[in-house]
């Protein structure tokens, strides 16, 4: 069974070829049957492999050779695909939340022309992740990188007739181009020191290896995670990605290519395992993250760009679990993040579909009365992201990091859970003003409609998924099975072992934030209606430094973007044009115009004087032996 594995990739591929080439042909509804159909295909396809995994012989784990790859002397690379407990957790909620973002996209598109290229693009984008996921060598894991990245670059930048739209595309390109150039040379590193890309040959290896390489290795491919995963300082272009259509931003945030470079760290592992500064420092940018990020989200009024940015600061404590060794923890929050993130993108597509494309929350309010269904949804993908406790699955997951951070700085525990207050409120805030209180536009209010089932199914299995997926990593410090962490155990290292009165004790505290974040936005949005209008009088100084996102975009015009654009003027204006066009090509031109002149001066036709000059050639070549 586990041979079928290829079929994963195969299938969205097919849909590729089939809409890329025969879309207009066959319409938009059979383009979005075979662009969804494929990917569920593949989902079931990976559920059945997955159902393998367990019997496989330790750790798990087979390899599927598919072809040889790419042999030069002694590089020898093979087109394998790995099938361990790691890869197939990702490639079920790649396929799994994907095929549901293109069923609701099926709806969510149907008024577009451009549908064929939209899920020609959009199932491209499901094969590279599973490309990235599926590898068993890091070359394979760099090809699906950067195959994601172009995906995004193609899916941000789809509506690439709105300049804000292909800016967007163009930002999102070239600031991973920015981490995947230190990802790269990390793998070049990798190949150099151990003569094989392959993971688990580096994986034994790798204990016999110096340090200061390890160090340097881990390093570089975190670059390349800081730009995939949205990192500070490599953040900026995931909240300008808003500008692709809404399945989009759900497959973005919650399913493919940010959780990329947690993938790649949580395979990693036993790299990062020998090289515990690297590993501090990643979890501090981590927490440093998580924190930046939510306190933009506090202020943010495109619903769209709360979501945004609370992703960042979700990815952001990922991140900071695998800092501190809790791989497992991060994964359990990756799935569980891909459930309700992906749910709360949709619906807020849902709202921005029936708004007539309207998603700035001040021109909402008593949407609730009018989609019944979206509000439901829409509420519980934000009990799961505020963690209320014990019935959602962002509770359980995000209680699993905070546990295994405690041992390790108590300074970024206190900055997690700060963290875990601010997103508690900043969520509750969009639902309070989005779903609650009087319409504030009369007119959008009174279109208002709950959509049909194509998207609104999709939502109702999210929000399923966003409260019982949780169970599945209940905390064994309170002897609940923790079926995740034995599933992983063979690949991923599960964290610190923690006690009772630790486990109990961050439950309590981590409780008591969601529910203070959440009455405290019902206070202020709901009871004091005064305070909601003037924002900046609850925020004080701070008020513009975050609706201006600490100026991080205005500081890279000015250092990068600013310079760059003008070097590119002088480059194209005195070098292109002054010197090379001017000097080289044009005056080359005019140089071979003006012997041509000359000599065509000499051709005149008459043949006295083409023999008059062959004597005087004869002369000169007489002369010329006589003297010599």
């Amino acid at each position: 069974m586990t041979d079928l594995i290829w079929l994963t990739i195969a299938l969205p591929l097919l849909g590729v070829l089939i809409n890329g080439l025969l879309g207009r042909q066959l319409g938009r509804t059979l383009n979005g049957i075979i662009g969804a159909g494929t990917v569920v295909l593949a989902f079931l396809v990976s559920l059945l492999v997955a159902g393998q995994v367990s019997g496989l012989p330790d750790p798990n784990s087979t390899t599927v050779k598919l072809w040889d790859w790419i042999t030069i002397g002694s590089f020898d690379v093979t087109l394998s695909l790995l099938v361990d407990p790691l890869s197939m957790m990702m490639a079920l909620i790649v396929t799994g939340v994907g095929a549901l973002i293109h069923i609701y996209a099926i709806g969510y598109m149907d008024h577009d022309k451009d549908v064929s290229r939209f899920f020609t693009y959009l199932n491209l984008f499901i094969a590279s992740m599973l490309i990235l996921v599926l590898s068993d060598n890091y070359l394979g894991l760099y090809m699906g990188w950067e195959l994601v990245g172009l995906c995004s670059y193609l899916l941000i930048g789809f509506w690439f007739t709105r300049p804000a739209a292909a800016d967007a595309g163009k930002k999102a390109f070239i600031v991973n181009r920015v981490g995947d150039f230190g990802f790269a040379l990390g793998v070049f590193l990798i190949w150099t020191t151990f003569g094989t890309l392959n993971y688990h040959e580096v994986f034994e290896l790798a204990p016999e290896v110096a340090a200061g390489t390890i160090s340097a290795i881990t390093i570089l491919l975190f670059v390349g995670a800081i730009g995939k995963s949205a990192q500070i300082p490599l953040h900026v272009w995931l909240p300008d990605a808003m500008e692709g259509p809404t399945p989009v931003s759900a497959l973005i945030h919650a399913a493919t290519m940010v959780t990329a470079g947690i993938y790649m760290v949580v395979r990693s592992n036993e790299l990062y395992a020998l090289a515990p500064q690297v590993s501090m420092t990643v979890a501090i940018i981590g927490g440093l993250t998580a924190f930046f990020a939510a306190t933009i989200a506090l202020v943010q009024y495109d619903l769209k760009r709360v979501l945004a940015y609370s992703t960042i600061s979700q990815l952001g404590y990922m991140v900071l679990a695998v800092g501190v060794g809790a791989y497992t923890s991060a994964m359990f929050h990756l799935m569980t993040h891909a459930f309700f993130k992906a749910l709360l993108f949709l619906a807020a597509g849902s709202v921005m579909h029936a708004m007539h494309d309207v998603i700035d929350i001040r021109r909402f309010g008593g949407l609730k009365d009018k989609m019944r269904i979206t509000y439901i949804t829409f509420l519980i993908g934000g009990l799961a992201l505020a963690g209320f406790p014990l019935i959602t699955a962002g509770f359980y997951s995000k209680d699993e990091i905070l546990a295994n951070v405690v041992d390790d700085s108590l300074l970024l525990e206190v900055l997690a859970l700060l963290t875990a207050f601010l997103t508690a409120f900043y969520i509750f805030r969009a639902i309070f003003m989005t779903f609650h209180g009087e319409p504030r536009d009369r007119e959008l209010y009174d279109h208002a409609h709950e959509n049909k089932p194509v998207m609104t199914v999709p939502l109702i299995i999210l929000a399923v998924l966003s409260l019982v997926g949780g169970f599945i990593g209940l905390p064994a410090s309170l002897q609940l099975p923790n079926l995740l962490e034995g599933w992983l155990e063979p690949v991923a290292h599960a964290g610190h072992n923690i006690t009772l009165a630790v486990e109990v004790g961050l439950i309590i505290v981590s409780s008591v934030l969601a529910l203070g974040g959440i009455g405290l936005a019902y206070w202020v949005y709901m009871r004091r209606a005064d305070l909601a209008e003037n924002e900046g009088r609850i925020y004080g100084p701070f008020y513009k430094v975050l609706v201006n996102k600490y100026y991080v975009d205005e500081f890279y015009d000015m250092i990068f973007v600013n310079p760059g654009k003008r070097l590119g003027k002088f480059l194209a204006n005195i070098i292109d044009v002054g010197l090379i066009d001017t000097l080289l090509v044009d005056g080359l031109a005019r140089l071979t115009g003006a012997f041509g002149r000359i000599f065509a001066g000499f051709q005149t036709g008459y043949l006295r004087n083409y023999v008059l000059s062959i004597l005087i050639g004869c002369i000169i070549v007489g002369i010329y032996f006589f003297v010599r």
